[in-house]
């Protein structure tokens, strides 16, 4: 029930969202320029480890004066730094190891029941216009 325990816990969402999101965006785009499911996945998070590991470890060793504060309100600062602390190491290693595996796994649950995508797009019909005036004239000439 610690209020500042809490605003640490909504700042430990919003950075855990900011990594899956930059993940299964990757893992889409390449996805959907050919590559499998697993391939494009496992690209993307290739792709997507030193960045996560970089913020997360400058975030982490940023707060890390609040776990270890004294002194006058170190209660307050003690309590959000050890939330975020904990909580950015939990997102780090479920945004590396586990977004990737949901994303593979739900995403071969919902293609199962569909029919694999054909290679050729269909062309959309064209109507064919009707004559000209001029077409018409050029045409009864013709026949006469």
């Amino acid at each position: 029930n610690d209020v500042y325990f809490q605003v640490g816990l909504i700042t430990i969402i919003g950075l855990g969202a900011k990594n899956a999101v930059l993940i299964i965006e990757f893992a889409k785009d390449l996805h959907a320029r050919g590559a499998s499911l697993v391939d494009a996945v496992l690209e993307a998070a290739h792709l997507r480890f030193r960045p996560i590991i970089m913020t997360s470890m400058a975030f982490i060793l940023g707060v890390l004066p609040l776990v270890i504060a004294s002194g006058a309100g170190a209660a307050s600062r003690h309590s959000i730094g050890t939330g975020v602390f904990g909580g950015m190491l939990a997102a780090t290693f479920l945004a590396i190891f586990f977004v990737p595996l949901f994303y593979v796994v739900i995403g071969k649950l919902t293609r199962r029941g569909k029919p694999p995508a054909s290679p050729i797009e269909p062309q959309p019909a064209t109507a064919l216009a009707p004559p000209q005036d001029d077409q018409t004239r050029v045409d009864d000439k013709e026949k006469q």
